[in-house]
């Protein structure tokens, strides 16, 4: 449902309301899984420095780098302890110097490592005005999952219309928003689901065919959806397995994106096999645009605004949790079990 437009409303609100000056925080004291690394701990809210925005945050989307951060596995390693939570939305309820974009009683969305507790300190540039079109929860996880997918299909694939798109687990956050863009794109695309539960939120996605991972044989199911041709495109946020099953289905001149290794295995790359095919391997990291190419990121965030309020993308929520499950919510994300997003609920 359309968020009304409470610019005006909302930064009155956070002009009248002082911040405190101790904010409650889930931060990793020791690594391991999210029900034993995490503590709520009550700690003093950070102030924005020159560039940077203090958000009071509503919700947070939970990531699997989240789970790898509080492992150790991520690679970044901060620094013990440390506040996990990669994306947001919320309220900027103070800006420090030479902020320029957003103001004071913004909602916005946002990224960085850390910002799963009341109040987040980000950098004015890692945070965007917030679609009008999403609700909090469906904003929380616009910025992580559908920037790596746009930066996928659009800027490393250079999908075409009319394209054969693989979507690997098609049903999870990044997933569907492949999906989701994909087939915004003019993409037939096929998703590759972990269980039949799933395959419906794949179709409602944009799937036009859809294979359940282990009772359906995903070459042959591939080769005879697209007549013998093949994927175009590929998006591989698994790796491993699901990986080398692509390289046996891609297209001629096609791309394999690799986006992760959720399966847990970091595969090896063929290269004979890439020669003789004649396909291309290609990597992405998202979080070096920010850094490296602004513009494009300038350019991603504008597109998904609009395709927000066309209605055209919409982050799938699993479920909303209290702040005081989020271990529980990073627990059920580990498992596999979930279906788009879990998100956790900051302020009530």
């Amino acid at each position: 449902m359309p968020q009304p437009d409470v610019t005006a409303d909302a930064r009155a609100a956070a002009s009248a309301s002082p911040v405190p000056a101790e904010m409650r925080a889930w931060r990793v004291t020791r690594l391991g899984e999210p029900a034993e690394a995490l503590s709520l701990d009550v700690v003093p809210v950070p102030a924005p420095g020159p560039g940077e925005v203090l958000v009071r945050v509503a919700s947070v989307a939970a990531n699997f780098p989240d789970v790898l951060l509080c492992r150790g596995e991520y690679q970044v390693k901060p620094e013990l302890p440390f506040s996990p939570g990669i994306e947001l939305v919320g309220t900027v309820a103070a800006a420090g110097a030479d902020v320029s974009g957003v103001a004071v009683g913004d909602r916005v969305v946002g990224s960085k490592i850390g910002v799963l507790s009341e109040y987040a300190v980000l950098p004015a540039s890692d945070v965007w005005r917030a679609p009008d079109a999403l609700a909090d929860a469906e904003a929380a996880g616009l910025t992580v999952a559908y920037q790596t997918a746009w930066f996928g299909l659009h800027r490393r694939a250079a999908l075409r219309s009319g394209e054969w798109l693989l979507v690997h687990a098609a049903a999870g956050g990044v997933g569907l928003a492949a999906v989701q863009l994909g087939a915004a794109a003019g993409a037939r695309v096929i998703g590759v689901v972990g269980s039949e539960a799933k395959a419906a939120v794949a179709r409602d996605a944009g799937a036009e065919v859809v294979l359940v991972r282990g009772a359906d044989d995903l070459v042959a199911g591939v080769k005879a959806a697209t007549g013998g041709h093949g994927a175009d495109v590929v998006f591989d946020p698994v790796g491993g397995a699901a990986f080398e099953a692509s390289t046996k289905c891609v297209a001629f001149e096609g791309r394999i994106i690799v986006v992760g290794f959720a399966g847990g295995r970091i595969q090896s790359l063929p290269a004979g096999h890439l020669l003789v095919k004649n396909y291309s391997v290609v990597g992405l990291h998202w979080g070096l645009y920010p850094r490296v190419r602004p513009d494009l990121i300038d350019d991603a965030r504008a597109e998904l605004t609009r395709l927000a309020g066309d209605g055209v993308v919409r982050p799938v929520v699993d479920r909303v949790v209290p702040f005081a499950q989020a271990p529980e919510a990073l627990t059920a994300l580990a498992g596999g079990s979930t279906v788009g997003r879990v998100v956790i609920q900051v302020a009530s």
